[in-house]
């Protein structure tokens, strides 16, 4: 493997994923992991970036095995790497995975289909896949910040588009006996891995634009 990989500080992961990510925004970020081209830890030689967090959602938590394994679900929720970087990225996510073992984890990861992705990476490093999320919508709230934070008066009937994505699951221990404990418990029936062709357009520091529908009248602001 080229280069060096090495868990980072938060916001090393911030400064880094904040202007080339296409979601515009960072998530809860509980361990990151930083690929280097070289053993000098410095930001021009930073080459790619995953994090792992734990999900917002408590139903979440609960839906991949049950309540009572809620509290090991955690979410490898970027994965992001400069245009210059050619190396294969599944490497960073199967050494920070080897890392993260002691942990004894449960990690959930989605590809998005709005960004035409099938989550590759994530096969290539034996992740189960589970199928994928329905479309929906949230409630639209200032500074894409969660709909919790804000009163219902101020959500003025704006609802935002939530794409479908795909769901892979990975059951992160060395513990043989805890893994299958959790694969007895998992929710969902592992299926085939989707295929297709991903989207080779992205340009990094292109975000995603956001799907606002008004609930007034029905119409859709792209």
């Amino acid at each position: 493997m080229y280069g060096v990989i090495v868990e980072i500080d938060y916001q090393t992961a911030v400064d880094f994923l904040l202007p080339k990510h296409y979601s515009g925004r960072i998530p809860t970020i509980s361990v990151a992991y930083g690929w280097y081209d070289t053993d000098i830890y410095t930001d021009d030689h930073l080459k790619a970036v995953i994090t792992f967090g734990k999900p917002a959602s408590p139903a979440l938590c609960k839906g991949i095995c049950g309540i009572e394994n809620a509290s090991s679900v955690y979410e490898l929720n970027r994965l992001c790497r400069t245009d210059d970087w050619k190396q294969p990225l599944s490497q960073l996510v199967s050494t920070a995975l080897k890392k993260l073992k002691p942990k004894n984890w449960i990690i959930v990861s989605y590809a998005d289909t709005a960004m035409n992705h099938h989550g590759y990476v994530y096969q290539a490093c034996n992740f189960l896949y589970t199928g994928k999320t329905l479309e929906r919508t949230d409630k639209y709230t200032p500074e894409g910040k969660h709909s919790r934070h804000y009163k219902q008066s101020q959500q003025c009937g704006l609802r935002k588009f939530r794409s479908s994505k795909h769901r892979y699951v990975y059951f992160c221990t060395s513990n043989k006996k805890l893994k299958q404990e959790w694969m007895n418990e998992l929710k969902y029936k592992p299926q085939q891995y989707p295929k297709g062709d991903n989207n080779e357009d992205y340009t990094l520091g292109t975000y995603l634009k956001d799907k606002i529908i008004d609930t007034r009248n029905s119409k859709i602001n792209l």
